[in-house]
């Protein structure tokens, strides 16, 4: 089956485009990322459940790693511009339902329409990087668009964390309203880029509903597994419901005409190490569960202390986000994914250094966090580089969906394992043995990442 892009060649990426992607992408992180923060005074406020809580708290993550991949695939069929605009449009409701809310009906379908808008936005604007800058450009623009996705989890944390301190807890999805519309005012006058097909085929419904159906009880196993019990039968049932899922769908992909994912993506050395490391990286955010549930309960600080910790972390991802894209444009992107993967691992082995006590371990942990920002920074560009430079750019949306939802996997999966490690080793008396073996448990996702970016990823620098 034949297919064409359609974009406008002659239409180059702009700075007011790319300060409306950055923008974008921005508003996920304002939503999802300062609802940690302000969780305990949004439960107050809306008199719900503790239980109630924690679902809203999860399901905005549950419903964009699910759809996220399949908002991709949309955005190559019905346009990278049309499904960003969906999911500014989302945010906006979903935001809007939030700040109404008065109990936990508008706060559970808030948090369900702020997923799937992370899920429209996240691969579309990264499509649109792929289809309208190139080059050392295009470079530029990842660098950026990283800034909003890896360095916006912390920007939002502490500036949602404020707005709610001096404004109230509305007020961060107020911003977050503001946010999409000035986002959607400057995406005004942008080309539509989508792929149109020849010959049109019958949709994938059947690859789709595998798809989504493996992906609910996947996204279900690692999210909640150490809470349900990893032996328990819900938890062995789902991981059933898995294997055979992706094991039928496996097969509707291959012997399709019209394929939901096209499977030879992973054919592409270049796309799939930077997609394998970016789910083990991503993995590696069990350190943060780890160590600052550790430094709390184990070393005695207070919340408020345990985050000027990570001050070092926040500055460092930001700045060397930038340096990782000159670094890949001098040498290829090998040498900064590894080098920036080496650091943070070095960040997680500082942080377990516990054989030190009082003031010189905190500082351990600074250092520590400071060499983990360092390190994502360092491989933020040249992974995400990588990954779309390696796809054609009729596959771009759906393949940023993927790549974005190793993203998603990885994170559920290491919290939810270091999570499971601290606690079952963790006892009242001492918590050292389960922080040790929970920053272990980290520092192998590392080393994998370290090896599949070696042994899989193309020696030759990635144009």
């Amino acid at each position: 089956m034949k297919t064409s892009v359609i974009t406008h060649v002659e239409y180059k990426g702009t700075n007011k485009l790319l300060i409306g992607i950055v923008f974008s992408v921005l508003t996920y992180w304002l939503f999802a990322q300062s609802l940690l923060n302000i969780a305990p005074v949004v439960q107050q406020n809306l008199g719900i459940s503790s239980g109630i809580l924690n679902i809203g708290v999860s399901i905005t993550g549950l419903f964009s790693g699910i759809f996220i991949v399949v908002a991709g695939g949309l955005a190559d069929k019905l346009g990278r511009m049309k499904l960003t605009y969906i999911g500014l449009l989302l945010s906006i409701v979903g935001s809007a339902f939030l700040v109404l809310a008065n109990g936990p009906v508008l706060f559970i379908a808030g948090r369900i329409l702020q997923g799937l808008s992370a899920a429209c936005i996240m691969p579309a604007t990264m499509a649109l990087v792929k289809a309208y800058y190139t080059g050392k450009n295009r470079q530029r623009a990842l660098s950026y668009w990283s800034i909003g996705s890896w360095g916006g989890s912390g920007l939002c944390s502490f500036f949602g964390g404020a707005i709610a301190s001096y404004f109230g807890w509305r007020y961060v999805f107020i911003f977050s309203i503001m946010l999409s519309l000035i986002s959607a005012l400057l995406l005004l006058g942008t080309p539509e880029s989508k792929v149109v097909q020849e010959k049109k085929g019958p949709f994938d419904s059947l690859g789709l509903a595998l798809f989504i159906l493996s992906m609910v009880a996947l996204n279900i196993v690692v999210s909640k597994g150490s809470e349900f019990g990893w032996l328990s039968p819900l938890v062995l049932g789902l991981l059933l419901v898995v294997v055979l899922g992706i094991i039928l769908f496996y097969r509707v992909e291959k012997k399709g005409q019209n394929s939901f994912i096209d499977l030879s993506l992973f054919e592409n050395r270049g796309y799939l190490g930077a997609t394998i490391s970016n789910f083990l990286l991503n993995a590696v955010a069990g350190t943060l569960l780890v160590i600052n549930s550790y430094v709390q309960q184990g070393r005695g600080l207070s919340a408020a202390t345990t985050g000027s910790l990570s001050i070092g972390y926040l500055v460092l991802v930001l700045l060397t986000i930038r340096i990782g894209e000159k670094v890949l444009q001098k040498v290829g992107p090998r040498k900064p994914m590894i080098l920036g993967t080496l650091f943070s691992g070095i960040g997680v082995l500082f942080m377990s250094l516990t054989m030190f006590t009082g003031l010189a371990y905190f500082v351990l942990v600074f250092i520590g966090y400071s060499f983990f920002g360092m390190g994502l920074g360092m491989y933020a560009t040249p992974s995400t580089d990588t990954a779309i430079s390696s796809v054609p750019n009729e596959k771009a949306g759906v393949a940023s969906g993927l790549y974005k939802m190793a993203s998603s996997l990885g994170g559920a999966l290491g919290v939810a394992l270091s999570a499971a490690v601290y606690n079952g080793f963790s006892t009242a008396g001492s918590y050292t043995l389960g922080a040790n073996l929970g920053l272990l448990t980290n520092i192998i996702f590392c080393l994998l990442a370290i090896l599949s970016i070696v042994f899989i990823i193309p020696k030759e620098k990635n144009k």
